[in-house]
């Protein structure tokens, strides 16, 4: 009887202890879905009006340093993803139309055999812009990071940042974050899809960026300030 009494005690004990577990898992649900949609909400509505399609954006301006292009893949014949080339394109029609006297692509170049902004680099000389107005930041390993590094080491104060319609938001967001005075312009569509995945990642994207240019934490590398305005050839590796 007493081995009967234990046991159904240790039985009622895990059962609270799940019920516990699942109630608290429930309110930090709950609680991250709030500030998931809040932050979205915020980052949306902030740049709403910083943003435009290629035939929509006005200007040239004055003083832009830059457009920054963002990688997002390479196949591996080393050539641009379909998101990618379409990024690639329109900054090209950009830079040739004189929004912006120099290019910078951004992105990972971590490991031996993956070089994302040397295909860029590559793509952009054969469409007609020059060498040395190709800046190569190397370790762009994410839109946080890009901007972080576009304002410390390449010294940016005023670009134009060129991506996907879902993912524009939070890349003028992130660099508007570090005292660059920044417009978005979506990439023209050249047919690919876009899936429910890119919407759902990019939503949780937009929450964990807002904490992060708030908090402001290192990018994975650092290293020597670039003038954007000399010759991007110096950033060859």
């Amino acid at each position: 009887m007493k081995k009967t009494n234990t046991e159904t005690t240790r039985k009622t004990k895990i059962k609270k202890f799940i019920k516990r577990f699942i109630i608290v898992c429930l309110i930090l649900g709950l609680l991250g879905g709030i500030y998931i949609g809040i932050a979205n909400a915020v980052m949306l509505n902030s740049v709403s009006s910083l943003i435009y399609r290629e035939d929509e954006i006005t200007g040239p301006e004055e003083d832009c340093d830059c457009i920054i292009v963002l990688g997002c893949g390479i196949w591996e014949d080393n050539t641009p993803t379909p998101f990618m080339r379409d990024r690639l394109d329109t900054s090209i029609n950009l830079y040739k139309q004189g929004y912006a006297p120099k290019l910078l692509m951004s992105g990972d170049h971590g490991k031996e055999g993956y070089n994302e902004v040397g295909v860029m680099r590559q793509y952009a000389i054969d469409h007609g812009v020059p060498s040395e107005d190709i800046f190569m930041d190397h370790a762009g390993f994410s839109t946080y990071e890009t901007m972080v590094r576009a304002s410390e080491i390449f010294g940016i104060r005023k670009a134009i940042v060129v991506t996907q319609e879902f993912h524009i938001a939070r890349s003028v967001y992130d660099c508007r974050a570090f005292g660059i005075e920044c417009r978005g312009v979506i990439a023209t569509n050249s047919g690919y899809k876009v899936f429910a995945k890119n919407y759902i990642r990019e939503t949780l994207a937009r929450g964990k960026d807002m904490i992060w240019c708030m908090i402001k934490p290192a990018p994975t590398y650092g290293g020597e300030k670039i003038d954007i305005h000399g010759n991007g050839e110096q950033t060859l590796d």
